[in-house]
């Protein structure tokens, strides 16, 4: 009975004993072995053999390509506007060594990197090329990080940035400026609208009162004409100034009576002399 205990034990041990020794790795792994606490060798994908209970598998280590989300922060622009950004980096983990003992985490170190960097980017530009210059910020960034990602026996395959927008503060205060701009471009066209009525109108009044000092002088002419031609005709030197007057005399009359409102009764202004005259004829 204790003979039959014993070599169940040695099966249970040398059954463990194999499966500690053997080890299979998946494609797209690699395992770091350490003996005795000390880093010894790394598996390869496939079948390996290790030394069991000297040996054991400390970490298990993804070669595919890793993507790493980069959440997003509030950056300080260079003309102290507010901006969101965040992005996503694609790493390589190409010396497996490196990334395990190089770094406590190599997955949040890079994403920490990836973070600082791209504040310090576009914390070195205004609002207005931040928005507009998305490759050139991923080109500077993806430059900036790779040596240190090196050290870490990464290899950084790329950055993209996933977004880059201005804050909600920021888009209240871009909303009222926009619509202070077109409050003053309407103020600005108003405004040059009036003065370019006021230029016309006094265009038109300059034009008008040029016409009427022409008029004028056209009528003086005439007056000149008819005066001379009544003087030389009647030979008298004050005869062409009351005919003359007696004519404007007339014609304010004539439009006075044809007015189907007026009451206004005219006498001569010289009705004493017109009397005295026609009692002097009989």
């Amino acid at each position: 009975m204790g003979f039959e205990i014993v070599v169940v034990v040695l099966f249970v041990f040398v059954a463990v004993t194999v499966w500690k020794g053997v080890r299979i790795v998946p494609q797209g792994e690699e395992w770091i072995v350490e003996r005795l606490g000390k880093f010894h060798q790394n598996l390869a994908p496939g079948l390996s053999i290790i030394i069991p209970y000297l040996d054991k598998v400390a970490y298990k280590v993804i070669t595919k390509d890793i993507i790493l989300d980069v959440p997003e922060q509030e950056v300080i622009t260079k003309d102290n506007a507010v901006i969101i950004t965040n992005a996503i980096a694609f790493i390589k983990v190409t010396d497996p060594v490196k990334a395990v003992y190089g770094i406590v985490d190599f997955a949040e170190a890079i994403r920490n990197l990836v973070q600082t960097t791209l504040r310090s980017i576009t914390g070195e530009m205004e609002l207005d090329q931040a928005l507009s210059s998305r490759e050139k910020i991923k080109v500077r960034l993806k430059e900036s990080i790779s040596d240190e990602a090196i050290d870490w026996g990464l290899t950084i395959k790329s950055v993209e940035i996933q977004d880059i927008k201005p804050s909600e503060s920021m888009v209240k205060s871009m909303e009222l400026q926009a619509a202070a701009e077109r409050e003053r471009k309407a103020v600005v066209t108003k405004a040059e609208g009036a003065k370019q009525a006021m230029i016309l109108e006094a265009e038109g009044r300059l034009e008008s009162a040029k016409r009427d000092a022409v008029a004028q002088v056209t009528l003086a002419d005439s007056a000149a004409q008819a005066i001379g031609k009544v003087a030389a005709a009647v030979g008298d030197r004050d005869a062409p100034m009351l005919f003359l007057l007696g004519e404007k005399y007339i014609q304010a009359v004539d439009r006075m009576a044809g007015s189907p409102n007026s009451k206004i009764v005219l006498l001569p202004a010289d009705l004493q002399e017109a009397v005295r005259g026609l009692f002097a004829r009989k």
